[in-house]
């Protein structure tokens, strides 16, 4: 009598529990169309949004007074984008390891009577990273931009200079990247204000011959400009922007003037000057990727996306195919 008792409680339970997890499966239904349709209706309209962007570009924003900490300012590209931030009336802190290269840079800015601060220090050591962001606490306080310079390579290091060892390509190329970021990400984060930038060569798009260190390097500088912008984003610390910048050594035309180009119509060369006020471009419109010279950006989302074997076919294409004059 009992157990008939308890089986007709368990069917009833059971015919009773049925439209409740019917009910259930429906309403997750509904939960996942909407959040497709929530997906679905926002990538649209950020597409729309990078095409506008495209034909109209966001208004720059003002540098003034902004405390600018330039990574390898000595020579090249660094120490281009160091002076034209002193012109935009920035204060920047100038770090590199040849003192004399610094020197010359900082007293460029103070002759176009910019403000900047010599700092000589070699990164790719971690305790001359802490002393070095020691001192710039001390001497001016929160950083709130980051350029960091170190790791592209001139055109003819990639063709004349042997690859260096794996452990100082990392270290000054990605590991050096990390105890920088340790010391002043925290400060932008704090305030909700701030530019970390990021600079990488053509090795972070692809394989350069006889560079695998380099390029592995690189990619992973990729990897953690993408990580730190997924980590601004989940906080919610929408002042601090990140900007990702792919330079094609062969297009900056410092010291490789003998050097000539498979495509040269194509390609073209522009000066460390252009390529730095390009970058600051970028930088100061908040983009979050950007490339030396522009359209070649969009010749690398086209490389993401295409088979393996079209890849290699385009990169064959546009081989550098360089040699000496």
């Amino acid at each position: 009598m009992e157990s008939r008792l308890i089986d007709t409680i368990f069917a009833t339970l059971l015919n009773f529990m049925f439209p409740i997890r019917m009910l259930l499966r429906t309403y997750s239904l509904c939960i996942l169309m909407i959040d497709i349709s929530w997906v679905v209706v926002n990538g649209i309209y950020a597409i729309l949004q990078a095409i506008f962007e495209l034909l109209r570009p966001p208004p720059l924003k003002p540098v003034r007074l902004e405390t600018a900490l330039v990574i390898g300012s000595g020579r090249g590209v660094g120490r281009q984008i160091a002076i034209q931030l002193a012109d935009l009336d920035a204060i920047v802190l100038c770090v590199d390891k040849n003192k004399s290269n610094n020197d010359d840079t900082v007293q460029i800015i103070k002759r176009n009577g910019g403000s900047a601060v010599s700092y000589t220090c070699d990164i790719t050591k971690r305790d001359n990273v802490n002393n070095l962001a020691s001192q710039v606490k001390k001497d001016i306080g929160v950083v709130s931009m980051l350029f960091y310079c170190c790791g592209i390579p001139s055109p003819r290091s990639l063709l004349t200079q042997p690859p260096q060892d794996i452990h100082d390509t990392l270290d000054l190329t990605l590991t050096s990247y990390f105890w920088l970021l340790d010391h002043f990400l925290p400060g932008m984060k704090t305030k909700n204000h701030g530019h970390v930038v990021a600079l990488t060569s053509v090795a972070g798009l692809s394989y350069i011959k006889d560079q695998m260190p380099l390029s592995v390097a690189q990619f992973a500088v990729q990897g953690l400009a993408e990580s730190l912008m997924e980590d601004l984003r989940i906080n919610k610390i929408n002042g601090v922007h990140v900007t990702l910048v792919h330079v094609y050594p062969f297009i900056v035309n410092s010291d490789s003037s003998d050097l000539r180009l498979r495509i040269p119509s194509y390609f073209g060369t522009i000066s460390p000057s252009e390529a730095a006020k390009s970058i600051l471009e970028s930088v100061r419109r908040n983009y979050p990727e950007a490339s030396v010279p522009k359209h070649l950006l969009y010749l690398g989302h086209l490389l993401r996306v295409l088979p393996r074997k079209a890849t290699v076919l385009i990169r064959d294409l546009l081989d550098t195919g360089v040699d000496f004059a």
